[in-house]
């Protein structure tokens, strides 16, 4: 016979601390069973929605980024994406035409009439006309229309298209500034304040609504371009109408020509400190060039 003592004892679990949803099953959903567990939300019903915060919104964008894409490719269904992507062709080859015709204009009011508001609209339409060359070549390849690196990579470039303008046309305008350059008025100057500043309005509205769909940050920069040419265009306008009716005031021509170079500079260093570490980080995803 075999002593009691001797026998290997098995302690009996406490049923009060046994865990309803085992380890295995924590990741998962656990039917109820009766047990209530104190460490542990409840699990939700599949039918309860679940709430898709800002918080799950910037998660999801940048996994998507981390893998060298936009958050375009996880709304835009292929046939949706392309079709926007001829849209912003059109509007980038209409740009094109449309700002360097206003470039020529505006030169040649800048020389003739001595203005540095013209001087600066002309080189910010130049701006437009390289800035959309630009967003041409990022969606020149159909296949790139969602690729991350492609896009960091034109912004970087038109941060340093702003830096150079904004340089150029802040440079004129304080040399008309200390020179004393006063603004000449005539019909010609008034016909293409009007005409630049209304086109360039339609072309910023246009390219800020493609730039959101397709979340292209090369587009809106596009489209920031087209409003500053926009805001520049009626600045002619409204400082050759001060200018004509008091003269004394001669210098606002060149102090808006001043602060529009300023916000071009300010806007292209943000875009270069924003831009060239994304394009370090997304080079290794590039699988279209």
């Amino acid at each position: 016979m075999t002593d009691p003592a001797s026998q290997e004892s098995y302690p009996v679990p406490d049923p009060t601390i046994v865990d309803p949803c085992p380890a295995t099953a924590r990741n998962g959903q656990c039917a109820p069973d009766g047990f209530t567990n104190n460490h542990h939300q409840q699990a939700k019903s599949p039918s309860q929605p679940e709430t898709f915060t800002t918080g799950h919104e910037m998660k999801i964008t940048d996994s998507v980024e981390g893998e060298g894409l936009l958050e375009s490719s996880m709304r835009l269904k292929p046939h949706e994406a392309q079709s926007y992507r001829k849209k912003v062709l059109w509007v980038s080859w209409f740009s094109i035409v449309v700002t360097l015709i206003l470039a020529v204009a505006a030169f040649t009011v800048s020389f003739m009439r001595h203005s540095s508001s013209s001087f600066g609209f002309g080189f910010d339409a130049t701006l437009d006309v390289l800035s959309s060359f630009i967003v041409l070549w990022r969606y020149s390849n159909a296949a790139a229309v969602h690729s991350a690196h492609r896009e960091y990579l034109a912004c970087v470039v038109l941060g340093v298209v702003f830096i150079l303008s904004s340089l150029c046309i802040v440079g004129k305008a304080i040399h008309d500034l200390a020179t004393r350059v006063t603004p000449e008025v005539d019909d010609f100057l008034y016909s293409v304040a009007i005409l630049s500043g209304l086109t360039c309005a339609v072309l910023a509205v246009a390219k800020y609504m493609l730039g959101r769909v397709l979340t292209s940050r090369a587009l809106i920069t596009d489209g920031f371009n087209s409003l500053v040419g926009s805001i520049m265009g009626f600045s002619i306008l409204i400082s050759a109408e001060v200018f004509k009716h008091h003269a004394d005031v001669w210098f606002l021509d060149g102090t808006i020509g001043v602060l529009i170079g300023l916000i071009i500079l300010a806007y292209g260093i943000k875009l270069l400190k924003d831009m060239v570490p994304r394009v370090r980080q997304t080079r290794n995803y590039e699988r279209f060039e």
